[in-house]
C-alpha cells in the first residue's frame, strides 16, 4: 500500500482557520509580536490532534508530511504567515532562529523566504541557490524540522525531492561500505563569515543505538555549499580542502538520492513538514513569469515531546538556533530579503 503523505484540509478545518480571519484575540490585534503566536493564542480545537498526529509522524513515522488546502487567496501576505505560523505551533512549537539581525538591527528573525531574487538583485549578493531558479541539489538545512509554506507555485518545474537517509545507508552498506565511514569521519565545514572560527570539524553521518526510550536511529547533516561553496561565495582558502574520498562520498550521497527520492508538486496552500534529521532534501530547477512566481517561506521547527537526540557535534549549532528565541524578539518578514548568513556578511545561522 502506498503512503499518503497528503493532510487535506476539511471544509470544517478550514472554517476553522477562518475563525481567525479577523485576528481579534490574536497577537497582532493587541500590539505585540508575532512570536506570542502559539497552541494558546491561535487555538484549533478540531484540527490540533491531527496536527500532532503528524508530529508524531514526522518524529517516529516516515519523517514528512504535507498539510493541503490552506486558502492562502482570500488571506493578505500577514495572515497567511500568521495561518502558517499557528498551525506549525501545534506541530512543532519551537521556532528556530534563521539570522540574528533584520533592517540593520538584532533580531531573531524565524522566517525566511524562499524566492528567486536574482532579477532584482546583483549576482554578487545572490550568494545561495534559494534565491535562484536553478536547481538545488540534495542537503539538509539546520534544525530538527524544515517546513515550507507554498504561497505561490512557479510556472514550470520546481518540484521538491525528498530521500531517506535509511535508504541511502543501506546501499551504501551493500555497495561502499567505506564512504559510510568517510561520512562519519570529521569533515571541515564552513562558517561563512565568521573570521573567528572559519570552519567546524564535525562528521556528516551520525550512528545513535537503540535504547529502551527509542530506537536506533540515523542522522545526516550536510550542504554541499559549506564544503564547495557556491557562486559569488567560494570556499576560503583558510578552510582546509575536502579529500577525494570526500568528495566521492557527496557525490554518492547526492546520487543515490536522485535514486530513491519521493517527488512532491507543491500547490498553492501546501506546507510541507520534513524531518531534517532523518530526510534530506533537493529542488528541481524552475521557470517563473512575470504573471506566476514560485514564493515559499520556511520555518525551522522543534517539538521538544518527540525531538530526537541531538548529537554532540551538533548542539553548538541548535543553540544557536533555538537558545534565547523569545516571543518579543522574533521577526517574520513580509517581503524577501537575502539573509546575512547566505550572502556570508555575518555569523548568522547556515
Amino acid at each position: 500500500m502506498s503512503l499518503n503523505w497528503n493532510r487535506l484540509l476539511h471544509t470544517s478545518n478550514v472554517s476553522e482557520l477562518r475563525t481567525h480571519g479577523d485576528w481579534a484575540d490574536l497577537p497582532v490585534a493587541l500590539n505585540r509580536p508575532l512570536g506570542y503566536i502559539d497552541q494558546e493564542s491561535f487555538p484549533l480545537p478540531t484540527l490540533h490532534s491531527a496536527l500532532r498526529d503528524i508530529s508524531r509522524e514526522l518524529h517516529l513515522g516516515h519523517g514528512f508530511k504535507v498539510v493541503r488546502g490552506v486558502p492562502v487567496a482570500q488571506h493578505s501576505r500577514q495572515d497567511n504567515i500568521i495561518l502558517y505560523a499557528g498551525i506549525s505551533s501545534h506541530i512543532a512549537p519551537l521556532r528556530a532562529r534563521q539570522d540574528s539581525s533584520f533592517d540593520g538591527k538584532s533580531a531573531d528573525v524565524v522566517l525566511a523566504h524562499i524566492k528567486d531574487l536574482s532579477t532584482t538583485k546583483d549576482a554578487a549578493d545572490i550568494r545561495a541557490p534559494a534565491y535562484t531558479t536553478d536547481k538545488q541539489v540534495f542537503h539538509t538545512d539546520t534544525g530538527d524540522i524544515v517546513s515550507l509554506f507554498a504561497l505561490s507555485t512557479a510556472a514550470e518545474g520546481g518540484k521538491s525531492r525528498l530521500a531517506s537517509t535509511w535508504r541511502v545507508y543501506n546501499e551504501l552498506a551493500a555497495t561502499r561500505p567505506d564512504l559510510i565511514e568517510t561520512l562519519s569521519e570529521d569533515w571541515f565545514a564552513e562558517n561563512f563569515g565568521n573570521a573567528e572560527q572559519p570552519y567546524t570539524a564535525r562528521p556528516l553521518l551520525f550512528y545513535q543505538p537503540g535504547t529502551s526510550l527509542s530506537p536506533q536511529r540515523l542522522i545526516l547533516q550536510y550542504a554541499r555549499r559549506v564544503f564547495t561553496g557556491f557562486g559569488a561565495l567560494p570556499r576560503s582558502a583558510a578552510v582546509p580542502p575536502i579529500t577525494e574520498a570526500q568528495a566521492e562520498a557527496l557525490d554518492a550521497v547526492h546520487f543515490l538520492g536522485e535514486r530513491f527520492n519521493v517527488e512532491l508538486d507543491f500547490r498553492q496552500g501546501d506546507i510541507q513538514y520534513v524531518n531534517n534529521l532523518a530526510v534530506f532534501h533537493a529542488r528541481d530547477g524552475f521557470k517563473d513569469t512575470p504573471e506566476q512566481q514560485r514564493h515559499l517561506v520556511r520555518l525551522w521547527l522543534r517539538d521538544p515531546e518527540y525531538a530526537w537526540e541531538t548529537p554532540s557535534a551538533l548542539k553548538p549549532k541548535w543553540a544557536q538556533l533555538y537558545n534565547g528565541v523569545i516571543a518579543d524578539k522574533q521577526v517574520f518578514p513580509l517581503e524577501p530579503y537575502v539573509r546575512s548568513a547566505s550572502n556570508g556578511s555575518s555569523k548568522a545561522n547556515q
